[in-house]
């Protein structure tokens, strides 16, 4: 699909057209964004594609995820392609991601911000990198980004893939574009049979259904004496965890913390926003229930009733702590966050109706606990009643969920056999 190809649909010829019109404005966009804390005041030439670092010698694979979930998804994959002798070059797009992957990615690996999708930053980034080939996770896809690998003959694959309903009826309003990109894929790896079918529905071929690749993830790590300090700070309170909620999802939740504390009155409610910095807004809906924020630096005493977790990269500390969660982004049409990364680590999960981002994995650990499902503040406060009242019944659900991971894994294998011939011209 290269872009100045006459069979190429006029959808995408206008996006190039637009994107280098617009490129001189790009350095002013990213100092406004820098501003806001949107982009990396440091790093920001690697949005234009200037490189901050030589590139390897030798064979070197790209991968590529959006932001937080893609990259982590990609982590298992990054580490089998170094050991089998590949050197890999992981881009995303926004900070949060890039101060992540530095405390994740194996040490020999490389961060790079993706270039915007401009003719000259796209330019600037592959004739510096020169990847063999280029692995998507899930549905980035920036057509000048896609097509200029192509042309310049860089294997490309879309791994972990995932396509939500809404964006694959937009794609199929434009079909001639959607087809297009996809057909620079070699290979498309769908997280189920129902992603595959959108994925075919939009033009994609070589379609196969290998499972999800963060179901074979590592457990999220812990900063264990964080984990200690906290465990002391706590000592035998009964804990209600609340992790990746979203605007809508505490003014439920603190309901149900009330609820909760007329049977438990030492309950101690552990909020850990999506966003931390709604941090400040969490703590005036609190209001006088006595609230302490994580990011100001304060202790849990015996006064704290709800402990705001606005803190950035702590989630696998704080399912350490209890046999189970709620799990936000479900109770509002979001769909859902990562469900496995709680089940790893023996912490069932309940969640919301809205767990259409990802359905598998919530049936998965769900359907294993034979539990979960919530709706309201009555729901919950009802569910964790149980699960706290009955030590014994809370760590089966753990084990549970955990079973319903197991139950999952087996992508990345599956990931690297198929990937063998889009693979087999990079190998050292």
């Amino acid at each position: 699909m290269r872009v100045s190809n006459k069979s190429t649909p006029f959808g995408l010829k206008a996006w190039s057209a637009i994107a280098g019109a617009l490129e001189p404005f790009a350095p002013l966009l990213l100092r406004q964004r820098a501003a806001r804390g949107k982009e990396d005041s440091i790093r920001r030439g690697e949005r234009m594609g200037y490189a901050a670092r030589p590139r390897p010698d030798g064979r070197l694979v790209w991968l590529h995820g959006a932001s937080v979930g893609e990259s982590l998804a990609a982590l298992p994959l990054v580490s089998r392609l170094m050991a089998d002798g590949f050197h890999v070059l992981v881009t995303s797009g926004t900070v949060t991601s890039a101060t992540l992957l530095a405390q994740r990615l194996p040490a020999d690996a490389i961060h790079h911000y993706v270039p915007l999708d401009t003719p000259r930053a796209v330019a600037r980034f592959l004739d510096h990198w020169k990847p063999e080939a280029g692995l998507f996770v899930e549905s980035d896809l920036w057509p000048n980004l896609i097509g200029a690998a192509q042309a310049r003959g860089v294997k490309l694959a879309l791994v972990n893939a995932r396509v939500s309903a809404r964006s694959a009826r937009n794609w199929q309003r434009a079909p001639k574009m959607a087809a297009a990109l996809l057909s620079a894929f070699d290979l498309v790896l769908a997280q189920d049979e129902e992603i595959a079918k959108r994925f075919r529905a939009i033009g994609a071929r070589n379609v196969t259904v290998v499972g999800s690749l963060k179901a074979d993830a590592p457990p999220l790590a812990a900063d264990m004496q964080a984990l200690t300090l906290l465990q002391e700070m706590i000592g035998g309170r009964k804990l209600l965890i609340a992790a990746q909620t979203h605007a809508g999802e505490d003014e439920t939740i603190l309901p149900a913390h009330d609820q909760l504390r007329a049977q438990f009155p030492d309950l101690l409610t552990i909020i850990a926003p999506r966003h931390p910095v709604r941090g400040a807004d969490i703590a005036m809906l609190c209001g006088s229930r006595g609230a302490a924020r994580r990011a100001l630096g304060d202790p849990i005493t015996a006064s704290t009733s709800i402990y705001i977790a606005d803190t950035l990269g702590e989630l696998g500390t704080f399912y350490r702590l209890a046999p189970f969660c709620f799990l936000g982004g479900t109770l509002v049409p979001i769909g859902g966050h990562n469900p496995l990364e709680p089940a790893l680590l023996n912490c069932a999960v309940l969640a919301g109706p809205h767990t259409y981002n990802s359905r598998a994995s919530f049936a998965a650990v769900l359907g294993s606990q034979g539990l979960g499902i919530v709706q309201s503040s009555t729901d919950i406060a009802r569910e964790a009643a149980w699960l706290l009242t009955d030590a014994e019944a809370a760590a089966r659900a753990g084990e549970a969920a955990r079973q319903g991971v197991a139950a999952l894994q087996g992508a990345l294998d599956k990931t690297v056999t198929l990937l063998g011939e889009v693979l087999a011209d990079a190998r050292t």
